[in-house]
């Protein structure tokens, strides 16, 4: 009996000490607090766990063509928001406000809301 206490208890603290990179999933390390907001097209939703991206297309000061890429959050979140996977169409025209942005200079952000053509505002209910 005591054994087996002693050998539970053991794996208990083995698996508690190598879970750790479990809580490294949502670091912000590589993000800033920057808030952006382009206006752009969409060329790509892409709907999957456990983060969304929205992929659009901007142009710079320059007239150059950058590609953006939002991150998101799960769907099983934005669902309850009334983001679905039918929310954004290539071609369509949106405004994307991205607070988070990537700090070696890409074109990447974490989306908090996102507004299109007919100027319906999709967000989870306030900016972070």
């Amino acid at each position: 009996m005591r054994i087996r206490l002693l050998m539970t208890f053991l794996v208990a603290v083995a698996l508690l000490l190598s879970s750790d990179w479990l809580f490294a999933h949502h670091g912000n390390a590589a993000y800033d607090s920057r808030t952006v907001t382009v206006k752009g097209t969409v060329t790509a939703w892409v709907w999957t766990n456990p983060h969304t991206f929205l992929k659009f297309d901007a142009k710079d000061d320059k007239g150059n063509v950058v590609h953006w890429l939002g991150e998101w959050n799960a769907p099983s979140t934005l669902i309850n928001f009334g983001i679905t996977a039918k929310s954004f169409k290539a071609g369509e025209d949106v405004t994307v406000t991205m607070t988070g942005m990537s700090k070696t200079g890409q074109p990447v952000g974490r989306v908090t809301k996102v507004i299109l053509p007919d100027g319906q505002e999709l967000s989870m209910g306030s900016e972070r």
